[in-house]
C-alpha cells in the first residue's frame, strides 16, 4: 500500500518522534538484510523502510510544501513491494575502494543473475535497474534495484510453509543462501496471502 501525506508527520512532529523511529527501523531493517557472501547482501524495502525514507528527506530538505512532499512520494511509492513481489536495493560491497573497482570490472551483468527460489519450485530471476542501465559492459555498479515477482504457485508454496533462497549465478560471486526462520517470517509479512 502506498503512502500518502497523511501518514507522514510534519517536520516538528517527526522532530519529537524521530530518535525512537528510528531506533525501531534499525530494528526492522536487521531481519530484511539478506548476505550473499560477503561481498553482496539485498536490503529489502516495506512501506515502513519507505515511509522512515520519506520522512528523512522531508527533514534534510526541509520540506513542507504540499506539492513538494507528494513529489517525494512519487519518487519512493514505487519502490513498496505490491503484496505480490518484494524490492531490494542489491548492494555489492568491498571495504578498500581499489579492490571495489577490481571487483566490479569482472562483474558486468552481475544483477541479471540475481534470482529467488521458493521451495522445489524454479529459480525466477529478479527484474532489475528499471529506471536505468548500470552496467557499462564488463563492469557493474555497485548498487543495483530489484524486484521480485512471484508466480501463484510461489505464494502457495510459501503459504505452506515452502523454504525460500536467494542466489546469484555470476561466476565471481556464485552462491545460494537458505533463508533463516527470522528473515522468512520478515519476507513473508510482504506478501499477501
Amino acid at each position: 500500500m502506498e503512502l500518502k501525506r497523511e501518514d507522514l508527520w510534519s517536520l516538528e512532529e517527526y522532530a519529537a518522534e524521530r530518535e525512537s523511529f528510528r531506533a525501531m527501523i534499525l530494528k526492522h531493517k536487521k531481519s530484511r538484510q539478506i548476505s550473499l557472501g560477503p561481498h553482496a547482501t539485498l536490503y529489502f524495502e516495506d512501506r515502513l523502510t519507505m515511509k522512515y525514507q520519506v520522512q528523512e528527506m522531508l527533514r534534510v530538505e526541509r520540506i513542507f510544501e504540499p506539492k513538494e512532499i507528494e513529489e517525494e512520494l512519487a519518487a519512493y511509492n514505487p519502490l513498496i513491494p505490491n503484496g505480490k513481489n518484494w524490492k531490494a536495493t542489491f548492494m555489492i560491497e568491498y571495504g578498500d575502494e581499489e579492490e571495489r573497482r577490481l571487483a566490479l570490472a569482472k562483474m558486468g551483468g552481475i544483477e541479471e543473475t540475481l534470482w529467488v527460489q521458493v521451495g522445489n519450485g524454479k529459480k525466477s530471476y529478479a527484474i532489475t535497474n528499471e529506471d536505468m542501465d548500470r552496467t557499462r559492459e564488463t563492469k557493474a555498479a555497485a548498487v543495483h534495484f530489484a524486484r521480485f515477482e512471484l508466480s501463484y504457485r510461489d505464494i502457495e508454496s510459501i503459504k505452506q510453509g515452502g523454504d525460500l533462497r536467494f542466489g546469484l549465478d555470476h561466476p565471481s560471486l556464485a552462491t545460494s543462501v537458505d533463508l533463516s526462520s527470522e528473515e522468512r517470517r520478515a519476507l513473508v509479512a510482504d506478501i499477501d496471502l
